[in-house]
Parts: C-alpha cells; sequence; structure tokens
C-alpha cells in the first residue's frame, strides 16, 4: 500500500472518532438548551466532563490493550538476550549532531509548527464564535466539530487516494495551505452574514482543507525521516506537532482575550475576527516555508552524517 493510501486510512480512522465524540457531546449537552443559570450550567457541565474523562481513559485502554506483544520468555531472564545489538543505536549527542547536520530539518520543522498553527488556532474559539456571533445553542455548537470532521474525512480519502498521487506531495501541501487560508478568510466573511447554514459549510470546506493538507504533510514527514534513524526523525516531527498545538490552543484563547480588551464596546465580532486573521497570516507564512524545503538536500546531508555516526558506533 502506497504511503498516501496507508496516512489516509489512519487518519480517517482518528477522524471518525472526532466526528463520533461530536456528536455524542452535541447529543449529552441538549438539555442545556436555553439555560441561562450559570450555578445550573456548572453543575452540569462539571458532570458531564467528569463521564468524559473517564470515557476517554476507558477507550484508551480498549485501544491499547494487546497492542504490544509480550517480550519472549528469553528475554526476560537473566542475561538473556530477545535480539542482537542493533548497529544503529545512537546517542543523544549523536542523534543531536544528526538532525542539526542539515538546515532543511529546521526549516521543515519551521513549516510544521506553522501548519499546525493555522490548523488549529481556530480550536479553541470556534465553539463560542458559533455562540456570540450566531446565536447558537450550546448542542449546535458542540456539532460544529463533526462538520469540519466530515470534511476532514472527505479531505484525507480524496488526498490518499487521488489528489497526492497525480499532482504530488509538494503541490498537495501547497494546496492544503491555500485552502486552509482560503477557510479563514471565510470564516471570517461568514461572520458579517451571521448565517447558521453559511458557517457549517465554510467548516466543511475547512474540514476538506485539514485533510488534504495533513495526508500530504505526513507524507512528506515520511520522506524527510532516514529508515537508520527512523525514531530520532519521528520525534522530532512529532514534537513540532504536539509543541504547536499546544500552543496554539494558548494563542486562540490569548488572541481573543487580547482583542476584547483592546476593542471593547464592539460587540464580540471584531476579537474572533483577529483570531481567525491571525491563522490565515500563519497559512500564509507556512506556504512561504514550504518553498524552502527539500528532501533531496536533506537526505544528503544527513546520510553523510549518519555514516559518520554508525562509523564511531561500530568503531
Amino acid at each position: 500500500m502506497s504511503a498516501p493510501r496507508a496516512v489516509g486510512i489512519i487518519w480517517c480512522m482518528l477522524t471518525v472518532g472526532i466526528v463520533v465524540g461530536a456528536l455524542v457531546i452535541s447529543r449529552s449537552l441538549q438539555v442545556l438548551d436555553g439555560v441561562n443559570d450559570p450555578q445550573v450550567l456548572e453543575a452540569v457541565l462539571f458532570r458531564f466532563m467528569v463521564r468524559a474523562a473517564l470515557a476517554v481513559m476507558g477507550l484508551t485502554l480498549l485501544a491499547t490493550w494487546g497492542l504490544e506483544p509480550a517480550a519472549p520468555a528469553g528475554a526476560r531472564a537473566v542475561g538473556g538476550s530477545a535480539s542482537p545489538a542493533r548497529d544503529d543505536a545512537v546517542t543523544l549527542p549523536q542523534a543531536w549532531r544528526l538532525i542539526t547536520s542539515s538546515r532543511q530539518v529546521a526549516v521543515f520543522f519551521l513549516f510544521l509548527v506553522l501548519f499546525t498553527l493555522a490548523l488549529f488556532i481556530q480550536d479553541p474559539i470556534l465553539e463560542s464564535y458559533g455562540a456570540d456571533v450566531f446565536a447558537m445553542p450550546i448542542a449546535a455548537t458542540a456539532s460544529l466539530n463533526a462538520f469540519w470532521g466530515v470534511g476532514t474525512l472527505l479531505g484525507l480519502v480524496l488526498a490518499g487516494w487521488w489528489i497526492v498521487p497525480r499532482l504530488g506531495k509538494y503541490a498537495t501541501a501547497r494546496l492544503g495551505c491555500q485552502l486552509i487560508l482560503a477557510s479563514m478568510l471565510l470564516l471570517i466573511l461568514c461572520g458579517l452574514v451571521g448565517q447558521v447554514a453559511l458557517l457549517q459549510a465554510v467548516l466543511l470546506l475547512f474540514g476538506l482543507a485539514s485533510g488534504i493538507g495533513t495526508n500530504s504533510t505526513l507524507c512528506l514527514m515520511l520522506d524527510l525521516t532516514l529508515p537508520e534513524a527512523a525514531g530520532t526523525f519521528v520525534g522530532v516531527w512529532g514534537l513540532a506537532q504536539a509543541f504547536s498545538r499546544a500552543t496554539a490552543k494558548l494563542m486562540g484563547g490569548g488572541l481573543l482575550d487580547l482583542g476584547r480588551a483592546i476593542i471593547p464596546g464592539q460587540g464580540p465580532y471584531l476579537p474572533y475576527a483577529l483570531v481567525l486573521g491571525m491563522a490565515a497570516l500563519i497559512a500564509l507564512a507556512a506556504l512561504r516555508v514550504l518553498d524552502a524545503v527539500n528532501v533531496h538536500r536533506f537526505r544528503d546531508d544527513t546520510s553523510r552524517q549518519l555514516t559518520q555516526v554508525l562509523t564511531t558506533e561500530l568503531g
């Protein structure tokens, strides 16, 4: 199976979970529609969050049960060895020299950070955007992620089975960033109209952009990984994504609060437009950085450094 299709299947399964979760949350919170008493809201939401946390823990245990096979008895015995020593084992200083041996590592790391920021900076403010600007009830705002998730599923399938094999990974990643940029601008514009149906349609487009961009970016990630040092590079790329997703949460909420502080008394729309506008600018920056990514240069630089590391290790 080709890499784009494998990535598409894996992320489709993840997105199915997001869609199902959004629908379950929306159905569970329907009892709060029309409730304005803060004490009632706090009590119901607290109980819901406790149940949701326990459900996530249970599903996580179920998903990982038996995933890692038990080690053979001989490997657990004192002095036993389940496999010969790995020739590609490197120390932390050697791994650091390896990942700093090519400027392309820093370039692609920056692209991953910017791409993920553009994708998730809207996440902490999306439901509030629906409630404050579009006057949507709680259950309806919780279902907004379902529209994004359905679009993401379509984008992942289209990218894995059709777009990436025909356009290539670079062109598809560029297309994904362009569509994310367009989606942020449309989210800003539909806030001026205030139509819920338009918001849902734009979120479907945004999900499509997310799926296309995610599939191609993950395929590029595999290209910028040496098989002999896969753990090292996958760890670096995973760090870029985890760091930027956490930063996106802080930036989204922080920019919304900043907008409310510097634009007081102008209604709820402008602070949200500030957050979405920042996401559009970050998507534009990701497009510029993507032009500097060069897989061939990465492989030439890091392969030479890896050869030196292995020579030192085996010597």
